[in-house]
């Protein structure tokens, strides 16, 4: 069995290491062309050492490490500062590798433990008071329990099949990053939540899974089963609801109608986009709305207020998405927030607007030049 656990204090070389770099370009088959020949050399020199060797083992599956501590713990705060314990514990305990498993396997080992650390141990960020100056929201639903929540950049994700999944993955890889999905995931224990993204959503094998959290194979069944059925209750995909293919032009009708609805503060318009059903939700802020006319007249509390916006374009959690920045007098506009949209066919069944504090993971400015 590999161990997770680190050895000594060997610290990596700050000169030569340094955890927080840029994920390489190239591509998952290149990638294994790439290790598959260095391998021979970079293995002994990471052994003895070499930071540089090491970067070049590991950065290939950086990307997925960050998405798969981001599944667990839903913050991408949270999934950069586990990933960064995963590297450096993997660094440190580097000579007691011996390759009984492969290297990816063992990161999410490490990387899986960390992140279940992470959920045991830390306070989960607190609900924040409603706190948009002027606005007189209506009552919600309910209450939000996820409050922690934070988008994922759409730039971090690459392509859909960039992952080397199992044989027995369950879901596809788009499902698996969505909000809604996401959402549901947080709620359960950590160890279901372990468990089941590593089997449906990577499809390691039970025997791996078992290995990984040092556990036994019928545990992991026992713990999988309860995790399906609890994510079953919370989130299912539903087949007669489609979202239009990413970037296509039916995806970009229906935010074309969006951006001018919401900019022109339409609200007519706005709530001829949504569904029956449609579902707002803000987190830190645990206000929730479901439902078309209590959503309009949130809405209608926002436009009132004479606030008028600017939304820019991204994209998050393979959804479509926009800064908001609010008009000011002086026309410099201010980002406010990120919503992102979950799109139902031509029409919108739900929206989630983030704090401002998110918009530098996009590549977006806290504020707009006067025009």
């Amino acid at each position: 069995m590999e161990t997770s656990q680190v050895v000594g204090t060997k610290r990596p070389p700050t000169a030569q290491f340094t955890p927080r770099v840029a994920s390489v370009q190239f591509g998952q088959s290149e990638q294994r062309g790439r290790l598959s020949v260095e391998r021979a050399d970079l293995m002994p020199r990471a052994r003895a050492g070499d930071g540089d060797a090491f970067r070049e083992l590991t950065d290939p599956y950086r990307r997925e490490l960050q998405a798969h501590c981001y599944r667990m713990l839903g913050s991408l705060q949270d999934a950069e500062d586990a990933l960064q314990d995963a590297l450096l514990a993997a660094w440190q305990g580097f000579a007691s590798f011996e390759e009984r498993s492969s290297l990816r396997t063992w990161l999410y080992r490490i990387a899986t433990n960390k992140c279940l650390d992470a959920r045991r141990s830390a306070s989960r960020r607190p609900a924040k008071e409603w706190d948009v100056p002027n606005v007189a929201p209506p009552e919600p639903t309910r209450l939000g329990e996820v409050v922690w929540l934070e988008p994922y950049p759409d730039a971090l994700l690459g392509a859909a099949g960039d992952l080397p999944l199992g044989p027995e993955a369950r879901y596809e890889q788009n499902e698996t990053i969505s909000l809604a999905f996401l959402t549901a995931l947080q709620v359960l224990p950590p160890r279901q939540v372990a468990v089941l993204v590593l089997r449906d959503v990577l499809g390691f094998h039970a025997s791996e899974v078992a290995d990984m959290l040092d556990s036994t194979v019928e545990s992991v069944n026992s713990v999988l089963k309860r995790a399906r059925a609890s994510l079953e209750r919370r989130w299912a995909p539903n087949a007669d609801v489609v979202p239009p293919p990413a970037n296509s032009a039916a995806e970009a009708a229906v935010v074309t109608k969006f951006v001018q609805a919401w900019e022109s503060a339409d609200l007519q318009a706005l709530v001829a986009l949504l569904t029956d059903d449609v579902f707002v939700s803000m987190p830190p802020m645990p206000f929730e709305y479901e439902g078309r006319d209590l959503v309009a007249r949130f809405c209608a509390s926002i436009f009132r207020a004479g606030r008028s916006f600017n939304l820019v374009p991204t994209r998050a959690n393979g959804q479509p998405a926009f800064g908001a920045y609010l008009h000011s007098p002086d026309g410099v506009g201010h980002g406010v927030g990120l919503y992102v949209l979950t799109l139902a066919g031509d029409r919108i069944c739900a929206m989630t607007r983030f704090e401002n504090t998110v918009l530098p993971f996009f590549g977006l400015p806290r504020s707009l030049p006067s025009r």
